[in-house]
């Protein structure tokens, strides 16, 4: 019962919200995915800095929580299984503690989680066996939150410069962590569901973050 309740407090409780539209799920090599995601790139570029200003989309929180309720169905094993696997990664809250953040620090926080997380579910480095239809949801978001962040971050900073805060060098290590223990691993299911379970704490702490910037605009 004890490993049960153990297991179940990995993920942060992901509220019900309304699915956005789902691109269309096509096959391919992660590289074919990433090739795509370039290409919407740029139209997300000429819709987000005509728009955007230093204020991020309406639909920002949506994909949001979207995105835990993406990495919450992509499990494939239970945790339960993968007890040996269990790793404390070391993930500060303080990072994310918007009393202690400007606006330009929490995006660049913001920014930086949302990077890291597309380069570690969404390149071809990634060798995991998600589905692929909830892993191209899930990296469509991501890179659109990252494209996004990061036309607010050049103009909240005024000099064309991402600001340097030291949750960003906490968070960097955080995810070189996270690499070196699939790599210690041979990136197994195990220790890639260790990380999927992982990963929703920033990416909820993040979520609550950018909720807690919008509410003071």
């Amino acid at each position: 019962m004890h490993k049960r309740r153990c297991s179940e407090n990995l993920e942060p409780r992901v509220p019900d919200m309304p699915t956005p539209a789902r691109p269309t799920a096509s096959a391919g090599s992660p590289m074919a995915l990433l090739c795509s995601f370039l290409v919407a790139l740029v139209v997300l570029s000429c819709h987000s800095l005509g728009s955007l200003g230093c204020d991020l989309p309406q639909d920002h929180s949506l994909l949001n929580w979207r995105a835990l309720m993406l990495l919450r169905q992509m499990r494939r094993i239970s945790l339960i299984s993968c007890d040996k696997y269990t790793n404390d990664f070391a993930f500060s809250k303080k990072v994310f503690d918007s009393k202690q953040l400007q606006k330009a620090q929490a995006l660049s926080v913001i920014y930086v989680m949302n990077q890291k997380t597309f380069h570690l579910f969404c390149t071809e480095a990634s060798p995991a066996p998600w589905n692929t239809t909830l892993l191209e949801e899930l990296c469509s978001g991501i890179y659109q939150r990252v494209n996004d962040l990061e036309a607010c971050l050049m103009q909240e900073a005024g000099v064309g410069e991402m600001p340097l805060v030291n949750g960003d060098s906490i968070l960097r290590n955080y995810f070189q962590r996270i690499y070196l223990y699939l790599r210690k691993k041979q990136y197994s299911p195990c220790a890639w569901e260790m990380v999927r379970a992982e990963i929703m704490k920033p990416l909820y702490a993040s979520t609550i973050l950018q909720e807690r910037l919008r509410s003071k605009q």
